[in-house]
């Protein structure tokens, strides 16, 4: 099946501890397209780029990570969101973000076409987040979700990673509640993560979670609790096994929803997902980066049991 996943592709600087910088491209949303593509699932990213080398440099990324991207749309004139990223030694990260004029927040506006329409109808699974539904203003979230109940018509999957960052949204939660409820309506798999919806809902612990989301309307739910592994039922969690501590937790929840998505559209049963998920996002959090180099990828053990 072909997996659409929409959102924004940034140049991002990541500070070490020494003071040094790397630059390198990221975006919650296209982590989890390159690591789908990875595990041998068609995918497609639908984005908005611009003209500029940093664009340029993006979409070779892109193309080196099999995804497709020839529905998004080229910005003239336009460049790259840019954030920063520094990681403590425990692995946490802290962001800060320079997007405000970035091209990919005109992709259902300004930079709207009816190729980039067909993408999102033509598709099997639709993935986005809550990042994704940040940056767009009230007009492109009405076309957005629009097509996503077309497409739900046509027989598309909806999955959605709530991924709230308060940072993004301000101070009031009531903007990103109201938004998030219209998604969850429209969402068939939920790929949650507790700190977020204990941060967005002011959930007790992960069962209420669970229990909200379904209530709200998500047809499939998974509630990730990083170290304790994941929720797939109010009552049944599927641990994770501990490892000496994370190196850089960055695309943890992003890989772990290609690993889920992939078993999923394989046939397999949540927990065995589940299990795909949490082994593939103990893999990326062992090493620095959202996407790690494929040769420390241990294919095998991803998909241990799952066979």
């Amino acid at each position: 099946m072909t997996v659409v996943c929409i959102g924004e592709l940034m140049a991002e600087l990541s500070l070490d501890n020494d003071g040094t910088a790397r630059m390198g491209f990221g975006g919650d949303t296209f982590n989890t397209a390159a690591y789908l593509s990875r595990l041998g699932q068609p995918t497609s990213y639908l984005t908005v780029f611009g003209d500029d080398p940093w664009s340029f440099e993006a979409r070779m990324l892109v193309a080196a990570e099999g995804v497709d991207d020839s529905a998004s749309p080229v910005a003239a004139g336009r460049t790259l969101g840019l954030y920063a990223i520094r990681t403590s030694a425990g692995g946490e990260r802290d962001f800060t973000y320079w997007r405000e004029a970035a091209p990919a927040r005109g992709l259902f506006g300004d930079f709207f076409s009816d190729r980039v329409a067909q993408a999102v109808l033509s598709a099997q699974v639709i993935y986005l987040s809550g990042i994704t539904l940040w940056l767009y203003d009230a007009a492109s979230l009405d076309r957005l979700f629009g097509l996503l109940k077309n497409a739900r018509a046509l027989g598309a999957r909806i999955a959605f990673d709530g991924n709230y960052r308060s940072r993004l949204w301000g101070p009031d939660p009531a903007q990103a509640r109201r938004v998030y409820a219209r998604m969850l309506a429209l969402t068939d798999i939920c790929l949650a993560t507790f700190d977020d919806e204990e941060m967005l809902w002011g959930d007790e612990e992960p069962a209420a979670s669970y229990r909200r989301l379904i209530a709200m309307g998500a047809s499939e739910v998974v509630v990730k609790c990083g170290p304790d592994g994941a929720m797939i039922a109010s009552t049944r969690s599927i641990p994770t096994r501990r490892n000496t501590g994370p190196v850089d937790t960055t695309a943890a929840g992003d890989s772990f929803n290609a690993a889920y998505l992939t078993a999923r559209l394989l046939g397999q049963d949540q927990a065995l997902a589940a299990q795909a998920g949490n082994r593939l996002a103990g893999q990326v959090i062992a090493h620095r980066g959202a996407l790690i180099p494929r040769r420390v990828m241990d294919w095998a053990a991803i998909w241990d049991k799952q066979q």
